[in-house]
């Protein structure tokens, strides 16, 4: 993998409650200079889709970060944020319905939002608050939901990607290695364990620490 490949699996994040336009603008230059995605924050779409520094795709996040809104809350976001003009959607699992053994309401619901958006379908487990059975059964949802790809993690939950879990996702669909991956090395051991797509808020680090 080159350094240009390399920065185009780093998705460059910011999404904490606190996020002003200025930081997403940030994010964007950094992900535009550095070859890298973002990850911003649904009610700033529009803004980042008109923004001339923007990198090449854009993913925001739906039902963000507890994965609690009503199905059709959460679909009706997935379309706004594409017609706002992002290029994929991070869709939150509702893990209350997963530990209580819904799996069929877990599928419907990223089914729902598979279905309504003709791009790309992120679907986060939030895997630090799952069991490893749990963890399957999710990755099994967004498998009959269609979905594109399985995320570990919103980085709100205690924990955050691991090499074990990015190893037992990838088994069902490519994976996005998300929360607490600050460093090349530790990108690199997502990377080498299957995962496709790093989230990071520490993209620039991460790409600036591929060797030279």
């Amino acid at each position: 993998m080159n350094r240009d490949e390399f920065a185009a699996s780093i998705d460059h994040t910011v999404l904490g409650p606190e996020t002003t336009w200025a930081d997403v603008k940030t994010v964007l230059d950094e992900a535009a200079d550095s070859g890298m995605n973002a990850c911003i924050p649904p009610c700033y779409v529009a803004e980042a889709a008109d923004y001339g520094n923007a990198p090449g795709t854009i993913a925001t996040v739906v039902g963000f970060p507890h994965g609690q809104h009503a199905p059709d809350a959460k679909r009706d976001e997935a379309v706004a944020a594409w017609n706002d003009g992002t290029d994929e959607i991070d869709l939150v699992i509702n893990v209350g319905r997963l530990k209580a053994g819904e799996d069929d309401a877990v599928a419907a619901e990223i089914s729902d939002v598979v279905a309504a958006v003709p791009i790309p379908v992120k679907v986060i487990i939030e895997t630090a608050l799952l069991t490893d059975a749990e963890k399957r059964r999710a990755c099994e949802a967004a498998v009959d939901a269609d979905a594109d790809m399985v995320k570990t993690s919103t980085g709100f939950a205690d924990g955050g990607a691991t090499v074990q879990d990015v190893e037992l996702m990838s088994e069902y669909l490519p994976v996005k290695a998300s929360g607490g991956v600050g460093s090349y090395e530790e990108a690199m051991a997502m990377l080498d364990a299957g995962a496709v797509r790093i989230g990071a808020s520490s993209g620039v680090a991460i790409v600036d620490g591929y060797p030279r």
